[in-house]
Order: C-alpha cells, then structure tokens, then sequence
C-alpha cells in the first residue's frame, strides 16, 4: 500500500477498539486501550527487495515477529513476539493488504495477524492466524493511523501517456534528445535479436501445512519464491532459510488420490512452475503415520 511507502510511524487499532501495543516485558505483544503510549507506535522498515512488504520496530527496537510457537495447546493460533533476530528473515516480514478502509497483515506463511477477544487468556493477546469462523472474520481487520511521515519522500513518477509520445518532426533540442534516446533504445534492443534473455530458475508456490498436517485454503495462490537448482535437498534449505522453520519436509499432491508425497533427489526438468506444501517432521496427529513412512 502507498502510504506505508510514505509512512514513518504507525499505530494498529484492533477490531476491540484496542491499540497493538509492545509490552514492557519487551517480548510480548498485547492490545491495549491506551494509544497515546510509545508503545503502540511502530516505526515502518520497508523491505526493498519487495514493493509491498515491510518491518514494523516496536519502541524497544525489536521487530514484530510470527512465531511458530503455538500460542496454546491444542490450538492453531501462533504467538506474535518482539525480537531482534541476528539475521532479518521473512518471520519479521509482513504484507499490509487492503480491506474497504483497515488492512490485514499477512505474514510470509499465509497468516493473519489477529486481535483476539473473549475470555483469559485470550482477552488482550495478538496471534498469527487464519480465522476460519464467521465471529472472528473482522479480528484480522485494522485501523492504521499514520503519526509521523518521510518528508523527503518522492512518489515514483506516472507511467508516459500518449501524449508524452516523441514527435520526429520537431527541430527542438528537447526532440533531438529523444532522437537520440529512441535510437539508443533501438539498438540496445536489436542487440538481442536472436538471443531473447531467458529467465533464470523456476516459480514455486508454497503452503506450510498445520501441525496435524491439514493444509488451510490450498486452493489459494500461497506464496512464491524462485528456485535455480534441481535438487530437493537443496530446495529443502532454501525453503527453511525463506521461512526461518526447520525440519521441513518438501511435498507435492498426488493428482490420482489427492495424497500428499515427499519430493525426491531431482526436481521436474525445464524449470516447470511448481506447487509445493512444506510438512514439518514435527506434525502429529494422523499426519505422523506418514512421516514415518518417509523415515522408513
């Protein structure tokens, strides 16, 4: 969103009418009804590998981070923490999306973060998490206010419109210039003639299954990463050092009976688009009969 790119400081109002605030334990993330704290400021890092993804640094100077701790057992929501990680992995990386007027903050997992209600000890606290029910569809929605702005932003510029086209017939400087561009262009542009650039690597899509294994909306486009070598055990680190989770194990569906199967040695020639789950070795449930399988 365009206004992350212009916003220096922030504040998150939940859906409870509470404030997404750092606790004084400088671990914890809590809501709170006091917004006017320093500690419901959060200064925006934007990530410029990316357009759209930033860092949000609470006022003790750690970074909003999606756990993979579950925040209770038996529970499908993971704790939300500050931490100051030796190396800034994608744990700390979050996606604001558009919704009406609040956005929702997707974690690089497919999570939400969320403000939950209810009883102790749910009341108050921030997980990561996709809300399945209807009730708690609006808790992953939040009401951004912008406190503090770079000044020194500059937008990008527009994209040239018909009428920015250069006139040839013109005799001013400013037309020979764009003579000169044009011709500059053109001949940057034959010098491929024959050889068009070929992309490096091949595009595969992830989901990180639960625990028991299940995989949540599958059917959505997850996220992405581009991959340039063939082998599985390679990509396996690749996908722990995008994720910051360890113990993965790289799957694939069954297109016959729908099944998941481990990936092995090679991946599919002609760098092939992929679609890929990541199971941790961890999972129980009735998911672990199969990854003893793939120890066997």
């Amino acid at each position: 969103m365009d206004f992350f790119h212009r916003a220096k400081v922030v504040r998150f109002r939940s859906h409870h009418d509470k404030y997404l605030t750092a606790d004084d334990d400088e671990e914890s993330v809590v809501q709170d009804r006091n917004g006017a704290t320093k500690s419901a400021k959060w200064l925006v890092e934007i990530v410029p590998e990316y357009d759209n993804i930033v860092r949000l640094k609470s006022c003790y100077n750690k970074y909003l981070t999606a756990s993979n701790q579950p925040f209770l057992l038996g529970v499908t929501g993971r704790k939300v923490l500050q931490t100051h990680p030796s190396r800034l992995d994608s744990s700390v990386e979050w996606e604001p999306i558009r919704d009406g007027a609040q956005v929702k903050l997707k974690t690089r997992y497919g999570n939400f973060l969320r403000a939950n209600g209810g009883l102790p000890p749910w009341r108050n606290s921030v997980t990561h998490d996709i809300p399945h029910r209807t009730s708690t569809q609006d808790w992953v929605l939040w009401d951004v206010d912008v406190l503090e702005i770079h000044v020194d932003y500059v937008p990008p510029p527009p994209p040239p419109t018909h009428s920015d086209s250069l006139n040839f017939e013109s005799s001013t400087p400013s037309a020979v210039d764009a003579k000169s561009a044009q011709f500059s262009r053109q001949e940057s542009s034959d010098s491929y003639v024959g050889s068009p650039p070929k992309m490096e690597g091949r595009t595969i899509y992830y989901h990180v299954a639960e625990d028991d294994g299940e995989v949540d909306d599958e059917n959505v486009q997850g996220y992405s990463l581009i991959f340039k070598g063939n082998g599985v055990e390679e990509l396996t680190k690749k996908f722990e050092e995008e994720t910051g989770l360890e113990g993965v194990i790289v799957c694939s569906r069954s297109p016959l009976n729908g099944k998941l199967y481990p990936l092995r040695l090679q991946l599919p020639p002609n760098n092939v688009m992929m679609q890929v789950v990541l199971v941790l070795q961890s999972s129980k449930g009735e998911f672990s009969e199969f990854l003893w399988m793939l120890s066997c």
